[in-house]
This record gives structure tokens, C-alpha cells and sequence, in this order.
């Protein structure tokens, strides 16, 4: 009795377990997959599930832009699929990524960087939706260096099953004026 006692709490255990994580990364998902539970939003970012390879423009500080470099952009299932994270590895060193998270009561997502060159205590955090035409628009206040109050805007377009494209925008708060700062076209690895 004691044996089969032993035996169907190590089978629940084992299945609890199992159904806890089963839309984490795994050799059928290496990138994890969207939990059936999280809101329908989650899967704002399927299309960019998955690694690309990336050529990625940032502008100098005299206005012109630095050469290209190249890097890979990982997107993944994260927290059981009902979250999403990001990494970049750059040929140049610098690295960074993301987590992003859907919050229902508020209907928009919560995208919180990180980075190598910049390490920080408290990380910054976007917020934002996809727009009816496929874009995922996201948006950080941020005071141009003259004084004038806007956000950094960055957005994902031109997204297909074979890349995306990803721009980074100071705007001010009416997005009549708009100044990139960062480019960076991918195309998907796998």
C-alpha cells in the first residue's frame, strides 16, 4: 500500500511539474511557446519568435550615422509563455535585451531593457500596443537635449515569417517632430 501510495505522488508530482512548465523552451520549442492561458496579446510577438540575424545603425553624436553592425536578435517564451524576452549579441560587445509583459487591466504591453554598456538599478520600461496595421509601437518620456518633452518611440514594422525591421524615434508629444536614432533590419534564422 505504502508502495503504491509512493508511487502515485511521484506520478502527480511529475505531471504538476510537467504542466507547470510545458510552454518553456524544450527541444520540440526551443523557444518556448505561448501559454493558452495568457491574454491573446501574447502573441503580438509569435512573428519575431525565434533568431535573426540583424544589421543595427545608431547615430553619432554630430547627427551622422556609425557604421553597421552586426548582431543576433533572440526572442523567446518566457515565465511558462506568458511573458517575452529579447537578447542581442553584437559583434561590437555591446549587448542587451528585454522582458516583455502584457498587463490586461491597463490593455497594453510593458517592455523593461537592459543592457551591457549601460547597467542600471532600475530599468527602463516602454509601454505600448500593436496597431491595427501590425506594427508594435511602444513609447518612454524622454526630454530632447534642448529641453523639449517628448518620448523615445520605438517600433516593429514590416514584420513577416521572414524578418522584421525595428526603429528607434525621439518624438515630441504631438509625433509631428521625428528624429531616428536607431535602425536595425533582421532576417530569420530559424
Amino acid at each position: 500500500m505504502k508502495k503504491a501510495l509512493l508511487l502515485f505522488t511521484l506520478i502527480m508530482s511529475s505531471s504538476l511539474a510537467f504542466g507547470q512548465y510545458q510552454n518553456e523552451p524544450s527541444k520540440e520549442f526551443p523557444y518556448g511557446k505561448a501559454h493558452p492561458d495568457a491574454p491573446e496579446q501574447i502573441k503580438d510577438f509569435q512573428p519575431l519568435i525565434g533568431k535573426c540575424k540583424c544589421k543595427s545603425t545608431a547615430r553619432k553624436q554630430d547627427g551622422s550615422w556609425n557604421e553597421t553592425i552586426d548582431m543576433n536578435w533572440v526572442f523567446k517564451y518566457i515565465m511558462n509563455g506568458k511573458a517575452v524576452q529579447d537578447e542581442t549579441l553584437k559583434t561590437d560587445g555591446g549587448h542587451s535585451g528585454s522582458i516583455r509583459q502584457f498587463i490586461a487591466d491597463s490593455s497594453k504591453w510593458y517592455v523593461h531593457y537592459y543592457s551591457s554598456v549601460g547597467p542600471t538599478t532600475v530599468l527602463p520600461a516602454w509601454e505600448g500596443n500593436k496597431t491595427e496595421d501590425g506594427k508594435i509601437i511602444l513609447y518612454r518620456d524622454q526630454t530632447a537635449p534642448n529641453g523639449m518633452e517628448g518620448f523615445y518611440r520605438i517600433t516593429f514594422y514590416d514584420i513577416t515569417d521572414k524578418g522584421y525591421n525595428w526603429i528607434g524615434e525621439w518624438v515630441d508629444k504631438t509625433e509631428k517632430i521625428v528624429y531616428p536614432t536607431w535602425k536595425i533590419e533582421c532576417l530569420k534564422e530559424d
